[in-house]
C-alpha cells in the first residue's frame, strides 16, 4: 500500500473505506523550510499520498489530473501531522478529492485532487483486499 516515496518520508497510512483515506507522519529537522516551519513541499508530500491512495482505493487505477494546495499555518519540527483524503465526486472517468492536513485539531493545509480513472486497469490497491 506504501509507496517508496512514502516510507523514505517515515509516512503511515490505512485505507478504511473506498474513496477515503488517512495518512500520517512527523515533521522530522530536514522538512523544514529556511524559516524553520514544515516545508510546503513535505505537507503536500503527506496529502498527495492521501490523495493517491484513496483514489486508488476502489480497484481501478487513478493517475492525478490536477492538484491544488492551500497552506494556512505553520509548523515545526517534532509535531505530528495527518491527512484525511475524502473523496468529494466518483464518476466514471474522473474523481475528485478533498485533502486536509492537521496536527492535531490545527488545519494547517488544504488540499483538492482530480484523478482520471482508468478503467478496466487495475491499481494495486484496493480498500476490498
Amino acid at each position: 500500500m506504501l509507496d517508496p516515496f512514502m516510507i523514505t518520508l517515515g509516512l503511515q497510512g490505512e485505507v478504511p473505506r473506498p474513496g477515503q483515506a488517512r495518512v500520517w507522519g512527523t515533521i522530522r529537522p530536514e522538512f523544514l523550510n529556511s524559516w524553520g516551519s514544515a516545508h510546503g513541499g513535505f505537507l503536500y508530500a503527506v496529502a498527495d499520498a492521501a490523495f493517491a491512495l484513496a483514489s486508488n482505493s476502489h480497484g481501478t487505477l487513478a493517475v492525478a489530473l490536477a492538484a491544488h494546495m492551500e497552506y494556512l499555518q505553520a509548523s515545526q519540527a517534532g509535531a505530528e501531522v495527518e491527512a484525511l483524503a475524502t473523496e468529494a465526486h466518483l464518476g466514471r472517468r474522473t474523481a475528485v478529492y478533498r485533502v486536509e492536513v492537521r496536527s492535531g485539531s490545527t488545519l494547517l493545509a488544504l488540499f483538492t485532487g482530480t484523478v482520471y480513472r482508468r478503467i478496466g486497469q487495475d491499481s494495486s490497491l484496493s480498500a476490498d483486499r
